[in-house]
């Protein structure tokens, strides 16, 4: 029974407009086999059999409805067009996203953004988030673009790749004002601002509490940091998960779909439901730009299959 579960999983091709984006676009063999898809729908058997974590509680709450929301960094498909963004996304049964201004996925200019806004609408894609997005300039008059950007897309998140501690309350301000959250995105080791997400917390205590944390798991854990604990501590000030898998915590290079690193991923998602999140967990996929498909299909199966192991249906 959980082996037909797995293949309900696998994305399909569910219109002409996603195939037709895959022959135009690319030379990107993404047609996966009959021994990919078994090997997927296996991935999937296996999460959805994972243990619990020694600390948690176990879930029993058979058919009952995600509380844990996946979703898609459109960064994971930056060599690709919007067009075969949609396409992939609905092959992957995958409706929510987190835009970047990368290719045409999300553009700043007012005009090609309405486009892409209306394109995504039209596909039945909600933009929950957008980013990363760069603060270099410390003025108001970009700060603002940045606001002013997000509020047309109707987007009620901002991933900040780079805000300093110093330019925070100046962007405090428009947080206020435009009534949009801000996630500041840790960046590992190499980061001399935000490592950790505990580093952020450290920095936003008493600001507006609209300002908060984007958890990049790989990141954190190679900072050193123990990503369970860190959704604990940050708690109602995370706004957005970028998910992704690691083999070696010390090494960024190591990544792997999810599923095949050592990511606690059921221990994550117990602990992003013990605090209520109710934002998105998004796959951020980096490594095989030119190739992304076959990774990024195993790594939702697997999340779907540890999510059915904790009793629940995956959207």
């Amino acid at each position: 029974m959980i082996l037909q579960t797995a293949w309900l999983w696998l994305p399909t091709r569910r219109n002409n407009r996603g195939a037709s984006a895959l022959k135009k676009g690319h030379s990107m063999n993404s047609r996966m086999s009959r021994r990919d898809l078994l090997r997927t729908a296996a991935i999937a058997t296996v999460a959805s059999l994972a243990p619990a974590a020694a600390s948690a509680e176990p879930r029993t709450a058979q058919g009952a409805p995600s509380p844990v929301h996946l979703g898609l960094a459109s960064y994971t498909f930056r060599n690709f067009t919007r067009a075969q963004l949609i396409g992939f996304m609905k092959q992957l049964n995958v409706d929510q996203l987190n835009a970047k201004d990368v290719k045409d996925h999300l553009p700043m200019d007012p005009s090609a953004e309405e486009q892409a806004v209306a394109d995504y609408h039209a596909a039945g894609i909600h933009l929950h988030a957008a980013g990363a997005i760069y603060f270099r300039q410390a003025t108001d008059d970009d700060i603002r673009g940045k606001f002013e950007y997000v509020r047309r897309a109707g987007i009620p998140v901002i991933v900040a790749g780079d805000p300093s501690p110093q330019t925070l309350p100046r962007i405090e301000k428009f947080v206020q004002q435009y009534d949009i959250r801000l996630a500041i995105h840790n960046h590992g080791p190499e980061d001399k601002l935000w490592p950790s997400p505990l580093d952020i917390l450290k920095d936003i205590q008493g600001m507006d509490p609209r300002i908060g944390c984007c958890i990049d798991v790989g990141h954190t854990v190679r900072a050193g940091t123990d990503v369970v604990e860190a959704i604990h501590k940050v708690g109602p000030r995370l706004f957005n998960i970028h998910m992704k898998d690691l083999t070696d915590f010390h090494d960024m290079e190591s990544q792997v779909a999810v599923g095949d690193g050592k990511m606690p991923i059921r221990a994550i998602f117990e602990s992003l439901i013990a605090i209520r999140y109710p934002g998105f967990v998004d796959l951020e996929y980096e490594v095989h730009p030119d190739d992304p498909m076959p990774g990024v299909s195993r790594s939702f199966a697997y999340m779907r299959g540890v999510l059915a192991g904790m009793g629940y249906e995956s959207a």
